[in-house]
């Protein structure tokens, strides 16, 4: 990812859906105004899900993502469905092409989408093939959505998709990471520790995304690692009003902090940002009733090799262990790795997620909350297991 990039996370997600050959790529291609995925009259030719991170007038930054055909009846077509099942998580507007007069599979994925409340945009496909085009938007409005029309291979009526993107993206709230704690002129300390996990030269990303939006709500931003704490508080003439620190060393800078500072950590923040703050809180407290034998999940949003010191893998662990003196059973998955039955789980523990989009977290809480199963984030954890959740600002 570039540093002008906006991350993928903070992307709105537009997923195509559609049967093979229905235009899926075309009209992401004509939309986008360059080739992005392949195009072409052998049916299947999508077989991963392509995502292409673009800007759109009006829209700002989005994510484009075409899915294999969900018709798909080729020697891995269960893996590839299975795939764009996956996509249905982190769609924040779905587009389902229509290009056949048997529209019984897309009303099945249109019944799938709104089943997870993502608004639904019904694209007819050529126009320019077609002759059944009215007997399709007849079929389509009797469940309540209206169809464009369009022709991908003349580029007809693509703008007329552009505009409806437009009209549903103005109520895709755009949250702010800090907005809620802070106010213009406030000074805001970032206590960032340098370690294995940030390579010289190089800042995490929630690190970068909270300076971003510090600046975008004009705060006065001043970082420090931990070890220059006690300086940075002696050089400011006044408390700073927030401090955001690293969890990991959440309890070292609770006990040199200003009484009048506010605390948080990045973590926690993106627990409100990308997820459901109150429900990590509730999970959180889970933690006490832990006992031996229980098996905690470990989640984490990026897929990358364990390093000394890793929080997921060596660091959280300990704390459990350490807070409950219980012998754990306690299980890592990264990336898509998220399983679908979590009923062996006693709870589940979730990084930051700066990795994805609010809607892939928030499928993930609910999938846990309607299996019965607590889950909170990193922050939120550690902040308990240091027993100060209820002192940091959240």
């Amino acid at each position: 990812m570039s540093l002008n990039e906006t991350p993928r996370g903070e992307r709105i997600h537009i997923g195509f859906f559609g049967r093979t050959n229905a235009g899926k790529s075309s009209i992401i291609n004509a939309i986008a105004n360059q080739e992005v995925s392949i195009v072409s009259d052998i049916k299947g030719t999508t077989t991963d899900a392509v995502f292409k991170s673009m800007e759109i007038s009006g829209i700002g930054a989005c994510v484009l993502i075409d899915t294999a055909g969900f018709d798909d009846d080729s020697n891995l077509s269960e893996k590839r469905i299975e795939k764009t099942e996956n996509i249905l998580e982190r769609t924040d507007i779905g587009v389902v092409v229509f290009a056949d007069d048997d529209i019984s599979q897309e009303l099945e994925w249109i019944e799938k989408l709104r089943a997870k409340k993502t608004p639904v945009i019904a694209i007819i496909n050529k126009i320019d093939e077609n002759k059944n085009t009215k007997l399709l938007q007849h079929k389509i409005e009797k469940i309540n959505l209206r169809a464009i029309s369009v022709s991908a291979k003349e580029k007809k009526n693509i703008q007329k998709i552009i505009e409806e993107l437009r009209n549903i993206a103005l109520d895709i709230k755009e949250s702010s990471i800090c907005g809620h704690f802070v106010k213009k002129d406030d000074v805001v300390l970032l206590v960032m520790p340098q370690d294995i996990q940030a390579p010289k030269g190089r800042l995490i990303l929630p690190q970068v995304q909270t300076i971003r939006d510090l600046l975008d709500n004009k705060c006065i931003v001043i970082s420090v690692t931990a070890d220059n704490l006690e300086k940075a508080f002696k050089i400011l003439k006044e408390p700073p009003k927030l401090i955001i620190t690293d969890s990991q060393v959440f309890a070292k800078v609770y006990e040199q902090k200003p009484q009048e500072s506010a605390l948080t950590s990045f973590s926690v923040l993106f627990s409100r940002h990308k997820g459901d703050i109150d429900i990590f809180v509730e999970g959180a407290y889970s933690i006490s009733n832990l006992k031996n034998g229980d098996k905690v999940l470990i989640a984490e949003a990026c897929s990358h090799d364990p390093l000394d010191g890793d929080i997921g893998r060596i660091k959280l662990p300990a704390l459990l262990r350490k807070k409950t003196r219980a012998d754990l059973d306690i299980q890592v998955v990264s990336g898509n790795n998220f399983p679908i039955d979590l009923s062996e789980y006693s709870l589940i523990i979730h990084c930051g997620s700066c990795m994805f989009n609010k809607k892939y977290v928030m499928n993930r809480v609910e999938q846990a909350r309607n299996q019965g199963i607590p889950i909170t984030n990193y922050g939120i954890a550690i902040a308990y297991m240091n027993n100060i959740l209820e002192k940091i600002k959240k």
